[in-house]
């Protein structure tokens, strides 16, 4: 026993066998954990408000905008996930795509930098998401804030402490997780199309397609809120070191899940305002407000109903939340592993072979990003990803095609460029639509705050190390 350990101890790092991401997720896991991710509880608790962005079931058209906005990105990404399969996704796209050595640092850093203010606020929605639902089943929970808010910080460590594990029985739980969301929106929609009240599904108020300015600012505020529910598509390229023949893997997941989830989105909340009344669904506040499938159930069969499916939307977003911290713990590895990050959370569980620390750095952020508000936390995460993810994909797209000819396209978007130009287009729509809103601004202040604090970090350290731009000629000049 001691001569083995003496060995082990003793071997360079050189000659110790280094774990490694394995590629063992295919086109039906790869789905799953898009779908799990992007279907959540989004639809259960964004509904309400984006009825009331335009005052009426109208605003339902945002679904189609965002379904639209969301394959036109989604093509960009299929075609950057195929090209660059790693861990981490965007990151590496971006990395990649700008050149390594000078642009492409910065990007990298920023997209880093941005993730610790959008991404971890993500995975925390969901968790505010399942309490403001368990409240239906809880009603004295309400009465308490600051009990709310370490339940959804509670929420989020238990998602952590539920991923520290091998991917491969990760995946075998996101099945059963991604089954009982298909279940639960099932059940939703074929009671709310049995029970439909076309009066009530119609009843548009005056004027309501009147296309001017107001009609398109409702437009764009509800397609804010749209796309919080299509976000996700991309979950597979954060685990591209772990996925099965990328160049296939990737662009069928990413667009797959975009379908499924404009269907059964749009079908859902067709389903709610065909039996709950929208009028009553706008009432901030109101139970219609907060839980309305629980509102939805019960109108149609009864208290049983309600609560039956208050429990099966908590866990239809735990398996939300499971997803999102699953590919977001990618995010610090993959940096820490390319340099750009603390070294420290660039290794794997020896015997698990994932990234550990950086699945608990993630989770700890997440359990502190649960102690903030819902409404806010989507809007504010949206913008802060808009500039430097979307946009800046987009960009490396073009750079990638017009100038990176050593990287290998096994997969090309259908007729470039338009899809990546009406992406553009549609996020600066969407960048720009919070400015009609009251107090919008500081959503604004908030994206460009942390950009601007971003770049100065960069700048500061990379003085100081003397990197790019500061590096000297002879390095810097290197690409």
């Amino acid at each position: 026993m001691t001569e083995p350990f003496l060995q082990a101890s003793n071997s360079t790092p050189a000659s110790t066998p280094q774990p490694q991401l394995q590629r063992r997720l295919g086109i039906l896991n790869a789905t799953s954990i898009n779908m799990s991710n992007m279907i959540g509880i989004g639809p259960f608790i964004t509904v309400p408000p984006i009825l009331a962005t335009m005052g009426g079931p109208q605003a339902l058209i945002s679904w189609f905008v965002g379904a639209l906005l969301a394959i036109c990105d989604g093509l960009v990404v299929s075609e950057l996930g195929a090209a660059l399969p790693g861990a981490g996704g965007p990151y590496v796209f971006l990395r990649d795509t700008f050149g390594r050595e000078r642009w492409g640092k910065l990007m990298a850093w920023m997209f880093i930098w941005q993730f610790l203010f959008s991404g971890t606020l993500e995975i925390a929605s969901g968790s505010i998401g399942m309490v403001q639902y368990l409240s239906f089943l809880w009603r004295d929970l309400a009465l308490h804030p600051w009990r709310i808010k370490f339940l959804a910080a509670a929420i989020s460590a238990l998602v952590m402490f539920s991923l520290y594990r091998k991917i491969q029985d990760i995946a075998r739980l996101m099945m059963i997780l991604w089954i009982t969301t298909l279940v639960t929106t099932g059940w939703v929609i074929v009671s709310g199309l049995a029970k439909m009240n076309l009066r009530l599904a119609f009843d548009f108020p005056p004027h309501a397609f009147s296309l001017n300015w107001a009609f398109l600012l409702g437009l764009g505020n509800g397609t804010v809120l749209v796309i919080y529910n299509y976000l996700g598509y991309n979950q597979v390229c954060y685990l591209g070191g772990e996925v099965k023949r990328p160049e296939r893997t990737i662009p069928y997941a990413v667009i797959l899940s975009i379908l499924g989830v404009t269907v059964i989105d749009f079908l859902l909340s067709f389903s709610f305002v065909s039996v709950v009344p929208w009028r009553m669904m706008v009432k901030e506040g109101s139970l219609a407000y907060n839980a309305v499938a629980s509102v939805f159930m019960g109108k149609i069969y009864g208290q049983w109903a309600a609560l039956v499916i208050s429990g099966m939307i908590l866990f239809t977003a735990f398996a939300s939340v499971f997803a999102l911290m699953l590919g977001y713990s990618r995010v610090p590895y993959a940096a820490a592993q390319d340099g750009a990050f603390f070294r420290y959370f660039g290794v794997l569980h020896p015997q698990g072979e994932f990234p550990h620390r950086s699945l608990v750095l993630v989770g700890l952020l997440c359990v502190i990003a649960s102690f903030f508000g819902l409404v806010q936390i989507i809007t504010a995460l949206i913008l802060a990803r808009v500039l430097v993810v979307f946009v800046g994909q987009i960009t490396g797209l073009f750079i990638m095609r017009r100038y990176r000819h050593e990287i290998n396209l096994p997969f090309k978007m259908w007729f470039y460029p338009l899809p990546a130009i009406l992406a553009l287009i549609g996020w600066l729509f969407v960048f720009v639509s919070p400015l009609s809103q009251p107090g919008g601004w500081r959503y604004m202040f908030y994206a460009f705050g942390t950009i601007i604090a971003g770049l100065a970090a960069y700048l500061a350290l990379a003085a100081r190390k003397r990197d790019w731009p500061f590096a000297p000629r002879a390095q810097g000049a290197q690409s």
